[in-house]
């Protein structure tokens, strides 16, 4: 980290289609369609992410490499640098995106 600003280049990528419950599994959805939520973004990702207190960085510019037509991705902390946990409720990615089903 330089003069206060965090290095998220480190930080854990979060897709919408990750939840996205219209894409199928090889499109790139990571949790089973019935708990995930029918076309999610980056704006409600992210309030998810402030709602449980984790640093978070949304980039619009940025798009999904399976389908370029996917743009937006969250920067998510989960983990320090020492590896203690941001955040001891989530302890994983998938764990995480469980969390925003519920609060989404």
């Amino acid at each position: 980290m330089d003069d206060g600003v965090p290095n998220i280049k480190k930080w854990v990528v979060l897709y919408p289609v990750y939840i996205n419950s219209k894409k199928t599994i090889a499109e790139g959805r990571r949790i089973s369609a019935e708990l995930a939520c029918e076309k999610p973004t980056c704006v409600e990702i992210g309030d998810c992410c402030s709602h449980l207190k984790l640093p978070f960085a949304i980039e619009i510019d940025k798009a999904y490499p399976r389908d370029f037509m996917q743009v937006g991705r969250v920067r998510v902390l989960l983990k320090r640098g020492d590896g203690s946990l941001y955040n001891p409720a989530i302890p994983s990615r998938k764990h995480a995106l469980t969390l925003f089903l519920f609060i989404i």
